[in-house]
This record gives C-alpha cells, structure tokens and sequence, in this order.
C-alpha cells in the first residue's frame, strides 16, 4: 500500500537564520554620534579602525565567542595522586580573546590618551562593539580597566605602575594582563563594610599575608587582583566597618604558574556568564601589599566602581543593540501566515519600541563615556564632574532594567526559534540578566543617587536640570521636537519640586526617582541629538516615541500613594521599615 505522502515532502524545509552584518556600519546612532564629538582631523583614523572591528565582530571573533558558551571552564582540584592543583581549565576560545583584546587595544585605548579627552569614547565604542561577541571576556577587561584607572592615580606607587599598570594597558598579548575585583565575601553583597572579613597580617619583608573566603571573583583566570582585607594590629584585634577596611593589590600565581597560596573551592553554578570562570576562593597566606592608606580601602577602590559601571551599561546597550539587529533581520527571512515578519504593521512597533529603547542606553552610555574623557584629562567643568556623579549610578541601574526586558522581548521576534540553545540566541537573556546585579542592585545605586544629591546639598540636582535645560535649547527652532521638548522640561520641574517637598519620603521613592532622572536625561539626549546636525528623521521620531512615555514615574506613584507609609497596611509597614533600616547600613 503506497504511503500517503512522499518522503521528500518531509522535513525539507529549513529556515534561513539571522545575519550579523558589519556592526558598526550598521549602527547609525554610534556613528552619528561619534561624528558630533570626535574632532573631523581625528575621526577618519577612528572611523576607520571601528569599520574594520565592526566585521570582525561579526565574524571570526564573534565564532569564538559562540565557542565559548560551548565550552565553559572548568577546575581540576587534585590530580590522579590526590596532590591539590586548583587548575583552571579554559578553552582556547577564551584564551583567544585575551590575544584580540591586547592586540585590538581595548584597555590600552583610554590610557594612551592619542586623542586626549576623545580617548575614553574611543575605548568605549571599540567595546560596544566587543561587548556582545566577546565571549564575556568584556567582564575581565572592565576590572583591568578599573585596576588600571587606580593605579594610574596612585602616588609613591612607582613599582605597582611599572610591575602591574605597564601590563594591564599593554598591545602585546605575551604581557597583557587582566586584573579581578574581589570585594564579596559570604556575609557582605552590597554591604562591604559591614561583610569583610579577610583579615591582613604584615609580614618582616612589608607585604602582608591574607586569610579569608571570597564568595565572588569573577575572571578567576586574572593575573593580578585588587582586594579590600582588615589589617591586624599588634594584639591582633581590627578595626570594624569601613574605616577598618584598606586596599591591596596581590598576584594570583608565581612565575612558574603556581596559585599564590589560593585554594579554588569551586565554580560557581550560574543561571548565565556561563563562560566567565567565577569561583569561590580560599586565601590561607596568600601574598599581598598594601596600595591604599590603611582604612581607606573603600574610598581607592570606588574609582574602579566609576569604570566597571560604565562597561556595565556599554555592555547593556550593546546586548540590546545585538538582539535588535537580529530580530530586524530575522523579520526580513521569516514567514507565518504566508508573508514575512517585516510586512506586519504590529511587528513593525515591536521593532521599532525596541529600537529607541536600545538607543536611549546607548546614548545615555556613550555621554557618560565622553564626560568622563573630558574629567581624565582635567578639562571637565565643575558642573560636568556634578553631572557624572549623578549620572553614573542613574545610568548603570536603569540599562540594566532596559537590557533585560529588551532582550526578552527581542527572543520573542524568533518564535520558539529564541528558546533553542543551539541558536545562540537564550544566552544573550542569561548573560544580559546579571547586568542589573554588578556593581550593584539597583536599589543599591539608588540609594547612591541619594548619597550624591545629600553630598552636594542638592547642587547636582540643579545642575543636572541646567544640562537638560541646555540640550533642550538646541532644539528650540525645531518643530517636530517642541512637544517632546515641552514634556521634559515639565518633567525636570515635576521631580526637582517633588525632592524639595518630599525630603522625608526620598529614601523609600529612591528608585521611581532615579527611573525619572534617567527617562529625563534619555529624553534630553534624544532631542539634543535629533536637533544636530547628523539627526535624521528616525532620531526625531524615537526622541518623540521616549518622550511619550511616563517620564515621572516618581510623581505618577506618589499621586498613587505609594509614598504615603500611612495608607500601608501594618504588616507592609513593617516590610518598609525592615527595609529602611537594612538601607542605611
């Protein structure tokens, strides 16, 4: 009996899969914004270095950085004869990013200062494009380039610049060296001071030897490491909370490769970063020097803090960046209902609301990328120091949000497609997951927002409104921008008259207060940049699609009550209040 179909008409179907063209050039948003800032004597250099990189993260680097989702590291802690060996095992796909990022200046970009106070953008936008094809070797290089930042500052220092710094900024892959950041113990998180418990024994010779448990190091595989430990006095006792806490630079293996008194208890098991070596470590002795004054641990380490934020939110905008280029791709490929994605008008807004999600990080990165140029080489003005204090932590806490919702909703775009492994695509949703946990929670920075309000007596505050203030006024002949114009102005109003109504009620609004700092500074850039020379029609429209959201989440709850504590129930005050006290510590 014949069988009711042919087997040629089974399965013979395939679908033709996303495509990664030269991401750079087809970044408009980068390159238009670059065009603003970088010097037109400079910019063809640049311009033509991010060209070449943006193929090539679309390409041989972008393979290797499939290989190392495949292939993640491992630890061998004892050999066949039972000696212990706390061997690090990576793919030579990881190690093959250590060789590009030397190679490609990625670190050494910002501290060669070729380009003065353009340099930091520079470095930036090479890692933009890095970022979403990297591996997760971005995470590393962000805390070399934080340790290099601390070093670089460092005085009477001058064997640590020569020994360590000359390393972690060098272009040859046979001395570059990555640095780690080893601040999480089992009791700390976010509570530094109150949750160190290494401790640092000085030793004849001056260094001084460790004994702790560190929860978290991320980049296990680094060369070098910064850490925070309470120094022993002479009757062994130490000093408490954060002035107990001092600085202290230590090498995690010896010329012949052996750990330097370092146990690897083991790796971590987590839901992404998969292909970053993250363990838990066990200093019994292990080698140290001391590089801040003591108990003022926490104040050098905050300048890597500055840093690994930004790459944090670099990081952020470029995995947004990432899943919108595939998903506009894929639209233009796939079919349901008998034409293709990109011919349906409610797919088009799916887009097209990623999009300027994805550009308002990327903008809000990139000008805190060029302000901090601008301080590293000492032009920056009192009221852009202000505003990057600000900024900073507004900035880090809410791309981390944008990055997880856009990335979710981009795997959408590929059906069931977005939930296969084998795609490459769910591990761009694990990895963007824990951008909203480094270098801090978002309640966390909000709080830190606070710090900084509360530290400049509300001057950053004003300042900040008198930066909005000044974009807005580019676009003041610009029709089409007056509208998007008149509703930030009128946010900027709305949130500097509700911190100076509701001083008492900042701490539990702390994180609707810094969404509309951010949605502010967003909508301003967006106008700014529409109403330049390089804006387009599609930068007019997202700074008109931002603008049509609810800027002022920090009013729009407190109309609500939500920061009434009275109109809370008494088993939800008692929530509040565990939560307040937690936050002052």
């Amino acid at each position: 009996m014949p069988l009711p179909f042919s087997s040629a008409k089974v399965g013979n179907f395939s679908q033709e899969p996303p495509q990664l063209d030269n991401q750079y050039l087809q970044d408009t948003l980068l390159r238009s914004f670059l065009k603003r800032h970088i010097p037109s004597d400079v910019l063809p250099e640049i311009d033509a270095d991010l060209s070449r990189f943006g193929h090539r993260v679309a390409t041989d680097i972008y393979d290797l950085h499939l290989r190392c989702e495949r292939e993640p590291p491992s630890v061998e802690q004892t050999n066949a004869w039972g000696q212990r060996t706390d061997r690090l095992i990576t793919s030579t796909a990881w190690r093959s990013m250590h060789h590009i990022s030397a190679e490609e200046g990625l670190i050494a970009l910002a501290y060669e200062r070729k380009y003065g106070a353009h340099s930091r953008l520079y470095q930036m936008a090479k890692l933009y494009l890095y970022a979403p094809s990297s591996g997760l070797y971005g995470c590393p290089l962000a805390m070399a380039d934080g340790a290099a930042k601390i070093i670089e500052n460092l005085d009477g220092c001058s064997w640590l610049k020569e020994r360590a710094y000359t390393r972690l900024t060098s272009r040859n892959p046979q001395l570059f060296w990555t640095s780690g950041q080893w601040m999480t113990e089992k009791r700390g998180g976010s509570d530094v001071a109150g949750g160190t418990e290494t401790v640092a024994v000085k030793q004849a010779d001056g260094s001084y030897s460790l004994y702790g448990y560190k929860w978290f190091s991320s980049a296990t595989d680094a060369d070098m490491t910064l850490t925070l430990a309470r120094v022993v006095d002479e009757e062994g006792k130490t000093t408490e909370g954060t002035k107990g806490l001092s600085l202290f630079y230590l090498e995690l293996r010896d010329e012949s490769g052996k750990l330097n008194n370092i146990q690897i208890h083991r790796l971590k098991n987590k839901l992404g970063t998969r292909q970053l070596p993250t363990a838990e470590l066990l200093l019994y002795g292990a080698k140290a020097f001391k590089v801040s004054d003591e108990g003022r641990g926490v104040a050098a380490i905050s300048q890597m803090l500055t840093l690994t934020r930004l790459h944090n939110s670099i990081n952020a905008g470029s995995s947004m960046r990432r899943i919108t280029n595939l998903a506009r791709d894929y639209s233009t490929k796939r079919k349901a209902f008998g034409t293709l994605l990109k011919n349906y008008p409610l797919h088009l807004q799916t887009l097209a609301r990623m999009e300027v999600e994805t550009r308002g990080a990327t903008l809000l990165a990139l000008e805190v990328a060029r302000l901090l140029g601008r301080e590293e080489v000492g032009i920056a003005s009192e009221t852009e120091r202000q505003l990057l204090r600000l900024l900073v932590p507004v900035m880090k806490l809410y791309t981390g949000k944008q990055a997880v919702a856009v990335v979710s909703e981009g795997l959408e775009c590929f059906g069931g497609q977005g939930y296969i492994e084998d795609t490459g695509l769910p591990s761009i949703l694990r990895d963007a997951q824990v951008l909203a946990i480094w270098e801090g929670t978002t309640n966390i920075l909000s709080l830190d927002v606070l710090r900084a309000l509360a530290k400049s007596k509300g001057a950053v505050l004003q300042n900040f409104a008198l930066d909005v203030s000044s974009r807005l006024a580019a676009a003041s002949s610009n029709a089409q921008l007056s509208s998007p114009s008149a509703k930030v102005r009128k946010a900027v109003e709305e949130v500097l008259g509700f911190a100076a109504r509701n001083t008492s009620q900042l701490e539990v609004a702390a994180r609707d207060f810094s969404y509309s700092i951010a949605r502010i500074a967003v909508g301003s850039l967006l106008i700014e940049h529409a109403a330049s020379g390089v804006g387009t029609s599609q930068d007019v429209h997202a700074a008109q699609k931002w603008c049509d959201q609810d800027l002022t989440p920090v009013i729009t709850a407190a109309e609500a009550s939500a920061y009434t504590l009275d109109s809370i129930s008494a088993d939800k005050e008692m929530v509040f209040d565990g939560f307040l006290q937690a936050s002052r510590l």
